[in-house]
């Protein structure tokens, strides 16, 4: 009888032996409180807070690896499907291009340097990363530091396709032993992400000064045509490609996205892209994402200096952005709200409606989303780009 009896206790049980996994549950009720109670990015938030409690259920049944006549986990299946391939951030980047409106910065060029400016944070994580290589605590090599570096961008979908392709070439070269961090860094992104609203106002404040939050800019007075934000998608690709053709992947689906609303002519396709599809991805990939952190990995020591890590390196990303943005300042003759350089990492729309808030605190009349969104929209491409020069040049080092 007790034999029949026994597996009912078998969840009692395995709280017993593991108790990390209680501890996982408060990691992710925290994040259940920002995305449900304070709102912060509940479409983000919700389904990697689901995503983590599931992988940390006793006996770990949702994420387990079939075998014996078992099927595979349904949120294993899931992330065979999106994160051991490149498909969920690609079709990510599609319904990003779908919703992203490039005119901010195709009417103001210059806030172009502003996301070129917040990729500096991905190369002082990358160098931090290396440096914490060298003490004997850790076993981050350049492959690993390149996955973390990309965290400061504040782009997930980039963080989980630059991840996997780094664990794919450190697993091809012989003997070399390779950590695989595409859980942990994507998580890191996400999170950032969806705490974009929390970490970035007190960064702003302190790096801008009362009169520079005041600042008013101008809209430009020239309407940008509709054969121009065509030919912007198709031009964009063609050259990021050439240049760095490790980037194409993101780049030509985003691209493909954006031309698909600008084109005027395919509303239905454009349509779906933005909200059928990007929702069904959005569920997928953030409960896939929140499942690689099942205890065992996610309360390591590795595992916390990545998401440390993460944070130096968005932090930096802010803050670079904010400075250039107060060095042009020195030449223009009219000035820039350098808050719109805490936008030029890759959250959209998060940070750009960050520097909004910011504004009408100072000014309820001041409208900067707009101004935001064009440093905003060139840091994905920034980001994209960076992603593509490293998977083009660290894997040579590397051999």
């Amino acid at each position: 009888m007790i034999d029949y009896i026994e597996p009912i206790f078998e969840g009692l049980k395995s709280l017993f032996y593991d108790p990390k996994i209680i501890i996982m549950w408060f990691v992710s009720a925290i994040l259940f409180y920002f995305g449900i109670v304070k709102k912060k990015e509940p479409l983000l938030l919700i389904p990697i807070s689901s995503g983590i409690l599931f992988a940390n259920l006793p006996m770990g049944e949702l994420i387990r690896v079939g075998g014996n006549g078992e099927p595979d986990g349904f949120i294993k299946i899931f992330q065979d499907i999106g994160l051991s391939t490149d498909i969920l951030p690609l079709l990510v980047f599609l319904g990003m291009g779908a919703l992203t409106d490039f005119e901010p910065v195709l009417s103001n060029p210059k806030t172009l340097l502003l996301g070129a400016a917040a990729q500096v944070g991905v190369f002082a994580a990358l160098l931090g990363a290396l440096l914490l290589g060298m003490t004997p605590w850790f076993n981050f090599g350049l492959l690993e530091a390149s996955s973390i570096g990309i965290i400061g961008g504040a782009d997930g979908p980039t963080t989980i396709f630059i991840s996997t392709r780094m664990r794919e070439i450190g697993q091809s070269i012989p003997n070399l032993n390779i950590m695989d961090i595409v859980g942990a860094t994507a998580v890191a992104a996400y999170s950032y992400m969806a705490l974009v609203p929390i970490i970035q106002p007190p960064i702003i404040r302190l790096f801008t000064t009362k009169k520079e939050r005041k600042i008013r800019m101008d809209y430009a007075s020239k309407k940008i045509s509709k054969r121009t934000k065509i030919i912007f998608p198709i031009a964009t690709l063609i050259i990021v490609s050439v240049l760095v053709p490790d980037a194409s992947p993101l780049i030509s689906i985003m691209m493909f996205g954006n031309l698909l609303r600008e084109s005027g002519v395919v509303d239905r396709l454009a349509k779906t892209a933005q909200n059928d599809l990007m929702n069904i991805v959005i569920i997928l990939l953030g409960l896939s994402v929140g499942a690689t952190m099942p205890a065992n990995v996610f309360l390591k020591l590795e595992t916390i200096s990545i998401f440390i890590l993460g944070l130096f390196s968005f932090v930096f990303a802010t803050i670079s952005g904010i400075l250039l943005a107060k060095f042009m300042n020195l030449f223009l003759s009219k000035p820039i709200n350098p808050m719109i350089g805490a936008a030029g990492v890759s959250a959209v729309p998060m940070a750009a409606r960050v520097v909004q808030n910011e504004a009408i605190k100072e000014d309820p009349s001041n409208f900067l989303l707009m101004h935001a969104m064009g440093p905003n929209v060139a840091g994905v491409i920034g980001t994209a780009t960076v992603a593509g020069v490293l998977l083009a040049i660290v894997p040579n080092l590397v051999r």
